[in-house]
């Protein structure tokens, strides 16, 4: 009878939508093209000073400033000592490969980079972050994705996330658009 009731409880959880059974994605695919899209060249920026001369001179901006492409968090994370893709992590990749085929970004490419934790040697660690980093190029490649356009590195623990190295956050993939 208990173990009835447990199953029922277990199947009810499942089926309500935003449990862990149903992962929804961290992000979507507009907030990604938002991040990597080029920005538009709008012109010169144009203002109106009211002032002196010497008090409007130094308040002109020198250059117009842009948006930084620093890395986008995948939020791709895994388990300990594994590639394997997780549902959240799925999820959240379908997301991503939705974003790489808008237009915006039809002639973006991207380094995919795999990080661990400093659990383990610096050896299998950094075997282990490129077989993180080719499980989401090969995943992407599976959703349709050119694969020309990634390119996957590993970086082992040397570039943990957070200061504690053994942090389990430091399990990770991340973006960053490629210099062309």
């Amino acid at each position: 009878m208990c173990r009835n009731a447990l199953f029922a409880l277990t199947a009810m959880l499942m089926a309500v939508p935003g449990h862990a059974a149903f992962a929804d994605p961290a992000y979507r695919a507009s907030d990604i093209v938002k991040h990597f899209a080029p920005n538009p060249d709008l012109g010169a920026t144009r203002g109106l000073c009211i002032g002196t001369e010497g008090e409007c001179n130094s308040a002109i901006p020198t250059a117009r400033p842009g948006r930084a492409r620093e890395a986008f968090d995948l939020i791709v994370t895994f388990d300990l000592n594994s590639d394997v893709l997780t549902e959240a992590a799925k999820a959240n990749l379908d997301e991503f490969s939705k974003a790489l085929k808008d237009p915006q970004l039809a002639s973006a490419s991207f380094l995919v980079e795999g990080h661990t934790d400093a659990k383990g040697s610096d050896g299998y660690n950094m075997t282990l972050s490129e077989r993180r980093a080719a499980s989401v190029v090969r995943y992407l490649r599976e959703k349709g994705i050119d694969t020309t356009k990634l390119e996957a590195r590993g970086y082992g623990k040397t570039k943990p996330r957070v200061a504690d190295p053994f942090d389990p956050s430091n399990r990770r993939v991340e973006t960053r658009l490629r210099a062309e």
